[in-house]
């Protein structure tokens, strides 16, 4: 056991170093901007000065915060370095778990050497996916500035952190949505039949293989299929989605924008105040075609 040990920290080792050579000069990642990418490279850098000593007094535990920074905004090399510190104990308690999820949702971005790390890392004892503190977004506030804030469940947070970038969404949005949904109320139930946290209704569930909407996972997944379904078919209209995810993307085609429904003008508009943005980036090839009301614009124009 102690062999396999040692072995397992120098395979380790050997991907962690390799990967901080190799990633340095990566392009952006797919999926960010390229001023946040930016950003998220510097912190980076900035992690490494810290972890390593150089140039600077070494404080690892100053190296995690700036690794999670980078890793919140979507950074696979964030994701992965923090999850070799978990791995390693570096700054941190180690935690096997949490470094398996960090080593997943940069796999998840196409990061090469996490996912080979994730080869060498043994099954958790406990399956649900963990992340640390840092991660979990507890607080959303409107963009207005009021006193109104709204409470997300750690272990949501943490799931919907982990899941996101297999669907390549931004996982604030869906921590949004499932904030106005439901109320992060696994068991909630609407009186059209709406189920679990994301408020699948069963011809949903079934279109998109949720097997138990009461499953927290089960049903994040379905809502994310969902939701990115939607934005490809609206070109990444955040407010055309957000109508189309309450009244239904036929009522929005039927109205060419968003229906004249009380509750769904109710519902764009409490989606865009607490997500602050207009666009989300969309994979074309999910859809057959895309709503004709985008091609009609182009008509008229």
């Amino acid at each position: 056991m102690h062999i396999f040990q040692k072995w397992r920290w120098v395979v380790l080792s050997f991907l962690a170093l390799h990967a901080a050579v190799t990633y340095s000069s990566e392009p952006v990642p797919r999926g960010i901007p390229g001023n946040v990418a930016n950003n998220a490279e510097i912190l980076v850098l900035q992690a490494r000065q810290y972890e390593h000593g150089e140039g600077v007094p070494q404080d690892r535990k100053k190296a995690v915060e700036l690794y999670c920074q980078a890793a919140r905004l979507g950074s696979p090399e964030g994701q992965y370095a923090l999850g070799w510190m978990y791995a390693n104990g570096r700054g941190v308690e180690r935690n096997d778990n949490i470094a398996a999820s960090l080593f997943e949702m940069a796999a998840a971005r196409g990061h090469a050497y996490a996912q080979k790390m994730l080869r060498f890392m043994p099954v958790p004892a406990n399956p649900k996916a963990q992340l640390p503190d840092c991660l979990n977004r507890n607080i959303y506030a409107r963009a207005k500035a009021t006193p109104n804030k709204y409470y997300v469940n750690q272990s949501v947070s943490a799931l919907v952190e982990k899941l996101a970038p297999q669907y390549e969404i931004d996982p604030d949005l869906v921590l949004v949505v499932i904030s106005v949904e439901s109320g992060f109320n696994v068991q909630a139930v609407s009186a059209r039949n709406a189920q679990g946290l994301m408020q699948l209704i069963p011809e949903t569930a079934e279109r998109f293989q949720v097997k138990d909407a009461f499953d927290a996972e089960d049903n994040i997944k379905g809502g994310m299929a969902y939701l990115r379904w939607l934005l490809a078919f609206f070109k990444g209209d955040v407010a055309l989605v957000a109508a189309a995810y309450n009244a239904g993307e036929g009522a929005v085609e039927k109205y060419r924008g968003i229906p004249p429904y009380l509750e769904t003008v109710k519902y764009v508009n409490k989606i865009l105040s607490r997500y602050n943005k207009t666009t989300h980036p969309f994979q074309p090839g999910v859809v057959s075609r895309t709503s004709f009301i985008f091609t009609s614009v182009g008509a008229e124009q």
